[in-house]
């Protein structure tokens, strides 16, 4: 090694003598074998680079601080002093209902129509209306990640598949929702059942139809002649390419199963009323809202769903935009 070194420094003396130059101009780097062998290295890291490129969009950061902070102050409103019941109505020395109430020190929302503190309702049927979201989100991804994925790779599978889809898909969903409402006691559970049994078509179709343009890149041929088992086919070569989309997909999940929520109480058939959410709120101040007076009843709580159904969508795009590889560094 030592006389290669000695040659190369020769031959570097050599060139410069005929380029007219002085040895004393270039000071060759010293020789570092463990610098050698990183000369492939890079510390390119797939999640560092994604949250990087998330971190460069204010208005979705915006959105993820304003929602990190309405979804904190939900669920720790309840400890503050002096908080009432989202249940409790509200009475007036005279013995009648302090109904109508307008936003003022005593109620900050004021009280509905029965005399309800409409604050703490707002806050109570936030907490409902997001775990309903949440859950069925989660549901639908599960289930349509995993069937699309097995409905997409595994060729057998896709005929059944495809005419389970058809079926289930071309009853209007709005009908299922209805029926499964209707049928079953009015509930939580029910509501996130309903959401569930054909939210997930469209989430296992699309992935689906992604699986199927990637499934026979040389890369997961290459797998399967080495005799990669199905599962972690999926789990390691294709799964993680749809990333980005997925999260688009979970992201806009949530804010669509509080819409349907408040859907099924306008139609009367969601929550009792005796479950605050704001699906139950909206449906009370749309009742009132042609009292100007009363108009209160109705803004509070669509401002609230206003402000979780955009930054759930802002967030998505972002992060769906933010994880695509092709916008990395």
């Amino acid at each position: 090694m030592k006389k290669k070194i000695e040659r190369l420094e020769e031959n570097i003396d050599k060139r410069i003598r005929e380029l007219g130059g002085e040895r004393e101009m270039f000071s060759p780097a010293p020789y570092d074998p463990t610098q050698a062998e990183m000369g492939g290295y890079s510390n390119y890291s797939y999640w560092r680079s994604t949250l990087k490129s998330f971190r460069k969009n204010y208005v979705a950061m915006f959105c993820l601080f304003l929602l990190a902070v309405l979804l904190l102050f939900t669920m720790i409103q309840p400890l503050f002093p002096g908080q009432h019941s989202p249940t409790e109505i509200n009475w007036l020395d005279n013995g009648q209902t302090d109904s109508n109430h307008v936003p003022d020190g005593a109620f900050i929302f004021g009280t509905n129509s029965i005399g309800q503190d409409l604050w703490a309702r707002v806050w109570s049927g936030t907490r409902t209306s997001l775990l309903i979201g949440l859950c069925v989100a989660a549901c639908n991804a599960v289930i349509g990640i995993l069937i699309g994925a097995l409905w997409g790779y595994v060729r057998s599978l896709d005929r059944f598949l495809t005419e389970v889809y058809n079926v289930i898909h071309n009853i209007p969903r709005n009908i299922i929702l209805i029926l499964v409402s209707y049928l079953v006691r009015p509930g939580i559970g029910t509501i996130i059942f309903a959401m569930c049994v054909t939210g997930w078509l469209p989430m296992a179709r699309f992935i689906r139809n992604q699986i199927v343009t990637i499934r026979d890149l040389e890369y997961n041929l290459a797998s399967r002649c080495l005799g990669t088992p199905t599962g972690r086919v999926i789990t390691r070569n294709l799964l993680p390419y749809l990333v980005s989309v997925i999260t688009l997909r979970i992201s806009l999940a949530i804010p669509q199963a509080i819409g349907s929520e408040v859907f099924l109480t306008y139609i009367g058939l969601g929550l009792p009323v005796t479950i605050p959410s704001l699906g139950n709120l909206i449906n009370e101040g749309r009742a009132v809202m042609m009292a100007p007076a009363s108009r209160y009843q109705l803004i509070f709580p669509a401002i609230v769903l206003s402000v979780i159904t955009i930054s759930f969508y802002v967030i998505g795009n972002a992060f769906a935009d933010s994880a695509d590889p092709k916008n990395h560094v």
